[in-house]
């Protein structure tokens, strides 16, 4: 299998760094495009063996997969530059967010037969650089099931893959792909908090870091509604009331879900 990612930035050059990574794919047989060399250059550092190239068009030429990392406002221009070169088997999976299965299928050629591909849309998040990636799939209508299941089994090795219908992208955008960032702020934030109650930095990060950890894991082992586990941590008149009261008072729920709703918002209209 050939795969061919096309815009090598943080999600594309996550996603090479973590098929290679995990062995599921050779690095051999992986080549990223980017714009700059610089970029290339780092790639090629970290992921030995991996091809890279600042031409899109040679890239995708023996492709069996193309994943379109790139801007959104790029993709109709970089999928008029590719579509001459795909050849006519290869698969196409955009994480464009806010870019449609029908808009791509345009891009790649509109309604010329010839042209026809298997086109589906990808939701990952930064985590898949290690194998954590919440991610997420919908596939054009006529997407030859074997295909999907041959993408499933390619982004399986970065964490955990989701199919869902198209109507969800926006959503499953901003609980996963920009949730990562959502929980990297509560980590800060966490961290300021520990450094202001007498924790050095570092001692503070690790703890945090820590702490949730283990909350990931007693809602795996469990399977409980996260309320349910927070009950059996707060006792009346306790500290951990206390704090979340404080939290609650400052907005936090509401804070996220406005958060969420927003990024979903903006998911959808790009």
């Amino acid at each position: 299998m050939k795969i061919a990612v096309i815009g090598s930035g943080n999600m594309g050059g996550a996603i090479a760094r973590g098929l290679a990574g995990k062995g599921i794919v050779p690095a051999a047989q992986i080549i990223c495009t980017a714009r700059t060399r610089s970029t290339l250059d780092a790639l090629a550092r970290d992921v030995p063996g991996v091809g890279v190239s600042l031409d899109n068009a040679a890239a995708v030429a023996d492709a069996d997969w193309v994943f379109l990392c790139v801007k959104p406002w790029l993709v109709e221009a970089v999928c008029r530059e590719i579509r001459d070169a795909l050849p006519a088997d290869a698969a196409v999976a955009s994480v464009a967010a806010g870019v449609s299965l029908g808009e791509l299928e345009r891009a790649l050629g509109g309604d010329d037969p010839t042209r026809r591909r298997a086109v589906f849309r990808v939701m990952p998040n930064t985590a898949a650089v290690c194998g954590e990636s919440a991610t997420f799939v919908s596939a054009a209508e006529g997407a030859p099931r074997e295909r999907l299941a041959e993408l499933r089994g390619i982004l399986d090795a970065l964490g955990e893959t989701r199919v869902v219908p198209e109507a969800k992208m926006a959503a499953a955008a901003a609980l996963a792909s920009c949730g990562i960032a959502f929980a990297m702020r509560y980590v800060r934030a966490a961290c300021e908090g520990g450094v202001e109650l007498g924790f050095y930095p570092d001692e503070a990060r690790e703890i945090v870091l820590r702490t949730l950890r283990g909350a990931v894991a007693v809602l795996e082992r469990s399977g409980a509604h996260p309320e349910a586990e927070i009950d059996r941590v707060t006792t009346p008149g306790g500290v951990t009331i206390r704090g979340l009261n404080a939290m609650e008072a400052a907005g936090f729920t509401s804070a996220v879900v406005a958060g969420l709703r927003a990024a979903a918002g903006k998911a959808s209209d790009r």
